[in-house]
């Protein structure tokens, strides 16, 4: 693995504090994508993708916010219109693959055949070149480093899959922290963590945001801020959508899936409200 940092860290803590410019991050897919791996499960689910997005969007106006969406393949082939309505609003568009599948349980064949056909579809819908991509499940691990050449000779510029963190799921927890260049050329940018001793903390979005207090989640980004590291933050617009419906999980996904969905938006707001975030692509200056 090469490390050749994107950008410095800044660790004169004498210095005075800047207003780092952020990354946001949203992962574009439905309610149930994380809930049923199955595609033949999914058109019996009710869709609400568009009704939670354009909420998110809405708050992103609201702040000023630019984003970069992750966008799932099979969001874009049902919402077309969805999509050009993120890109008219100003805000990046990646790839999120096609069919929300573990990459580490795919071929190399199929994994390329996942995106190429998502990448197909975007390119289609927006008339220009996707840059990013994101894995399903942060799905790029140790195991699945197979991946990146593909994703190079696909045409991205960047990667954000890697979450340098310990997880049952996902995870290279001594992976650098900050973006970089891989072997391949691709810039791999991690989702943040905090820094505590040998384990980094995830704090950056998802179950994370949602769980943890908010002073907690501004303490750390006022720290990483003052370290001269824009954080990597993400969401799913469904983590704002207190409404959809609710089905029998294992109670360890229930929780993680259902946990604090009601306070979601406000805290979002909130955050978004005192400090500044833009898209991947502009933090990573592509």
């Amino acid at each position: 693995m090469i490390v050749q940092n994107v950008f410095p860290i800044h660790r004169d803590r004498a210095a005075p504090a800047r207003q780092e410019m952020n990354a946001l991050s949203i992962d574009l897919e439905d309610w149930y994508h994380s809930l049923r791996e199955s595609p033949a499960d999914w058109r019996a689910l009710e869709d609400r993708v568009s009704l939670a997005t354009r909420q998110l969007l809405g708050i992103l106006k609201e702040t000023g916010t630019r984003a970069t969406f992750f966008v799932l393949g099979d969001v874009a082939e049902r919402h077309p219109d969805l999509v050009r309505e993120i890109q008219s609003d100003g805000h990046e568009v990646g790839s999120h693959g096609y069919a929300h599948q573990f990459v580490y349980r795919q071929s190399p064949e199929e994994f390329e055949a996942d995106v190429k056909l998502s990448l197909s579809l975007l390119t289609s819908i927006l008339g220009c070149q996707v840059l990013g991509y994101r894995a399903p499940y942060f799905s790029i691990t140790r195991s699945s480093l197979w991946a990146r050449p593909i994703l190079r000779k696909l045409g991205l510029a960047y990667d954000s899959s890697v979450f340098p963190v310990i997880n049952h799921r996902y995870g290279i927890p001594d992976a650098p922290r900050l973006p970089y260049r891989t072997a391949e050329g691709l810039i791999e940018v991690p989702l943040s963590t905090y820094p505590l001793g040998r384990l980094n903390v995830p704090f950056c979005g998802g179950v994370y945001f949602r769980f943890l207090p908010y002073a907690v989640v501004r303490q750390m980004m006022r720290r990483l801020e003052r370290r001269g590291e824009p954080v990597v933050f993400y969401l799913h617009p469904w983590e704002i959508d207190a409404q959809q419906p609710r089905i029998p999980l294992p109670l360890g996904l229930k929780l993680r899936h259902y946990w604090n969905l009601a306070e979601t938006a406000d805290k979002l707001r909130r955050l978004l409200n005192e400090f500044r975030f833009t898209s991947i692509r502009d933090v990573v200056k592509l």
